[in-house]
């Protein structure tokens, strides 16, 4: 269920803790996971590309694409890049993405 609160700028929207906001979107629930683990992709390798004070044309090199497509990343473009690509990339930096399947039971 969605909690709303009221404050001076009209309702708010607060997620659950262990909801995915993408959900809240309208994205079924097994979208939304994807959607959400592709947030996650991202969000690492922008900490990664941060922590390593590249640039964003240094960063291109090492990830075999080019500067516009990292300034996308950074920006968290999440539309732009596919989960594939982004495990691509992940592994280009040296970084080892992990997939935790769980058995939800009903």
């Amino acid at each position: 269920m969605k909690k709303r609160t009221q404050n001076e700028h009209g309702p708010r929207h607060f997620t659950p803790a262990g909801r995915s906001v993408f959900y809240d979107l309208g994205f079924d629930e097994a979208e939304a996971r994807v959607l959400e683990m592709r947030a996650e992709l991202m969000a690492a390798l922008r900490e990664h590309i941060d922590k390593s004070g590249w640039t964003q044309n240094e960063a291109a090199k090492k990830l075999c694409t080019t500067q516009p497509r990292v300034s996308a990343l950074m920006k968290g473009a999440w539309r732009d890049f596919s989960a594939d690509m982004l495990l691509l990339m992940a592994g280009r930096l040296g970084l080892r993405p992990t997939l935790t399947l769980v058995a939800q039971l009903s």
